[in-house]
């Protein structure tokens, strides 16, 4: 009988970071007695099990430098052949080439033996009822001699694993290691804090102002055997947040190339996230699909492939860009005790045989999340005559954006709305942004003098950019401007406190500004300073009576 000798460098190991047996290539002659029988062993942490199909039998030994030397290749069956040739064939191997021998030097030739091929096969090959020889990973298993396709068992693939293509392994000889590597997307998720215009894991908000949310998720590059990939995020958000806008908000947006960053569109620091793709980025939302279930939503992209381009274009990763609006509601936590969190994770396909069509046919990775924080400030009307609340002072409080606090606690747009304070004085700014807040006094209670013009009130919370939200540690702190007087600040809670201190009518502002003079100290210091400035006073007084000027008083 005429022994023929196939000779394939590392033919059907597709890739060599998919394959971790010695390269296979084939001397003229062989070097020592075949076997009917060797072993190999599938190591690595992709799948848990694996179905192993025979394409060719042969007569397999080992050979000089590491290699195996193949003769006397077969189809394992006319099954097998039949199934094999089309795909063969559709790839572009002539239609006269049918042997085993054959097909297998026409797949060494020039490397046609590519991923998106040997995927075809497996596909074909599942479809047809093929049979196969199940392997556990990490388990070393004896099988006929021959050239062998190993493919992950889909129900194998446990959370943040993904199957990879294919390998095709020459068995025989020796013993076979092959180690599967996937790489598998990522998630994360931001938030936008408007007072920077950037992207965190952590910001804080006025309860319902608009909040911007992103998700990015990232395919990596070597995804070649797939035909069509659809990503799915899964976004749970806590009960502070509102859901209502989540739908009629939702913008979705791909980029090809696994590296490059998320800013798929630009933000402002009027806390509102753009909608027209920044250079790179393509819009999808058409293509996609949200669908909402209590606190929880699902953002199902379109077909990546086809969005961007290409198999070819999609070869080098992708980033997806989910963006959304959904604000702090009135059930929200206030303060970093809990704060609001808001939870994704990413499905993504098991693995290139995976059935896309619904949500089986997918794994997932590992959650993250993003955290949104409030704060409450009261501000207390006191007289400086003993530091006593009072109730009946008329105050117009604005924020950055000229809005004005109202009695119902909402925020005026107009910056018409004002506030009077109750019998315990106090004033309650609830759910509210850091940054600084302006107040004017237009009416003090009978008896006070209000003070001119405006002062402010900062409230500033340190240590919301972090890279993750387990690791923020938020500061608050506040400032006032006299006669306000900041005095707690609670991050915990969120609760900070600050007071307005009124002079009763007549008494010299320099005794009670309630901040100015010291507390403690050598009491004459104190009693010469007070008559220096009382003296002051009424030079001014004088000054205004000479011009013919008056008091006015509110």
């Amino acid at each position: 009988m005429n022994k023929k000798v196939c000779s394939f460098p590392i033919l059907f190991a597709l890739l060599a970071l998919l394959i971790g047996t010695c390269a296979v290539v084939f001397p003229a002659s062989a070097q020592a007695a075949p076997t009917s029988n060797g072993s190999i062993t599938v190591s690595g942490t992709v799948a848990s099990s694996y179905d192993a199909y025979r394409i060719f039998s042969a007569n397999v030994v080992d050979g000089d430098n590491d290699a195996k030397i193949a003769t006397d290749l077969a189809w394992v069956s006319d099954a097998v052949r039949d199934v094999a040739l089309p795909v063969l064939h559709g790839a572009g191997m002539p239609k006269s080439r049918t042997t085993a021998q054959e097909a297998a030097e026409w797949l060494n030739t020039d490397s046609h033996l590519t991923s998106a091929l040997s995927a075809q096969l497996a596909r074909s090959l599942q479809s047809s009822g093929a049979v196969f020889k199940a392997l556990n990973a990490g388990t070393t298993a004896e099988l006929p001699c021959g050239y062998w396709l190993i493919v992950a068992d889909d129900d194998a693939i446990a959370e943040g694993e993904a199957g990879t293509a294919p390998i095709m392994t020459l068995v025989g000889g020796s013993a076979v290691t092959v180690k599967p590597k996937a790489a598998t997307p990522k998630v994360a998720k931001h938030v936008l804090e408007d007072s920077t215009a950037a992207w965190q894991k952590a910001a804080d908000a006025t309860v319902a102002d608009d909040l911007y949310w992103r998700l990015s998720a990232t395919v990596p590059a070597g995804l070649t055997a797939y035909d069509t990939y659809t990503v799915q995020f899964v976004d749970t958000m806590s009960a502070g947040l509102d859901l209502s806008k989540v739908a009629a908000s939702m913008r979705v947006y791909v980029a090809a190339g696994a590296d490059g960053g998320f800013d798929a569109v630009s933000a402002g620091k009027d806390g509102r996230a753009g909608t027209e793709p920044a250079k790179g980025w393509t819009d999808i939302t058409a293509q996609c699909r949200v669908s909402v279930d209590g606190k929880t939503f699902t953002v199902r992209t379109g077909d990546l492939i086809a969005a961007l381009g290409g198999a070819d274009a999609f070869t080098a990763g992708a980033r997806v860009v989910a963006v959304y609006n959904a604000p702090l509601n009135s059930a929200c936590n206030h303060g970093i005790a809990k704060g609001n969190p808001n939870e994704v994770y990413l499905r993504y396909p098991r693995s290139p045989f995976a059935d896309q069509s619904g949500d089986a046919g997918f794994t997932r990775t590992p959650s993250d999340d993003a955290c949104a924080y409030t704060w409450d400030l009261a501000l207390t009307k006191r007289g400086s005559d003993g530091d006593k609340p009072l109730a009946g002072a008329v105050l117009s409080i604005a924020d950055g954006r000229g809005r004005t606090l109202a009695a119902d606690g909402t925020w005026d747009a107009e910056g018409k709305a004002t506030v009077t304070t109750g019998e315990d004085g106090r004033v309650t700014v609830s759910g509210v942004d850091s940054g600084k807040l302006e107040v004017r006094e237009l009416r003090a209670p009978k008896g006070y003098t209000a003070f001119e013009g405006t002062r402010s009130v900062t409230v500033k919370a340190e240590g919301l950019d972090v890279d993750q939200v387990a690791a923020a540690k938020p500061k608050l702190t506040i400032t006032a401007e006299s006669p306000l007087r900041a005095d707690s600040a609670d991050g915990s809670t969120g609760s900070l406190e600050a007071s307005l201190i009124n002079t009763p009518t007549g008494t010299p502002p320099s005794i009670t500004t309630g901040g100015f003079m010291p507390s403690t100290g050598d009491m004459a210091m104190y009693a010469a300073a007070a008559a220096a400035v009382a003296g002051a006073a009424l030079i001014v007084v004088a000054l205004l009576v000479k011009r013919g000027g008056g008091s006015h008083k509110e």
